[in-house]
């Protein structure tokens, strides 16, 4: 139980850590900057999730992260906005840190995740 206790501690604070490197964008930030073309967003819940319905816009990142530096634009401080399942979901982050290796240095978390934006009655776009 103790080593339970310590495990689910140490990844807390791991969570917590990667969640502070990148700032929170809200769901109705986000789609003002999806509406004015100012943001490219980046679906890492997988493709079969992504073919369900992802957010507009969005990049499928399992299936696009070998040429994420031909989706991304060129501008390095352009808006990027990862987001995954929900506050809870960690894996928006390989996202951002690809993002932000590849020199880009406005990248965001929308910590809402999908979950979040179907809570906010907003619509899902389906892949094609």
């Amino acid at each position: 139980m103790k080593k339970l206790l310590t495990l689910l501690a140490t990844a807390a604070l791991a969570v917590t850590a990667s969640a502070g490197e990148y700032p929170d964008i809200s769901v109705s930030e986000l789609k003002s900057a999806i509406a004015s073309k100012k943001a490219t967003v980046i679906d890492v819940n997988g493709s079969q999730s992504y073919k369900q319905g992802h957010i507009p816009t969005a990049v499928d990142f399992s299936a696009k992260k070998a040429e994420l530096a031909k989706v991304l634009p060129p501008e390095k401080d352009a808006l990027v906005v990862a987001y995954c399942g929900g506050p809870s979901c960690g894996a928006y982050a390989a996202a951002a840190k690809a993002a932000k290796e590849l020199g880009y240095t406005n990248v965001k978390h929308l910590s809402a995740g999908i979950s979040g934006w179907k809570e906010a009655g907003e619509k899902l776009e389906k892949a094609q």
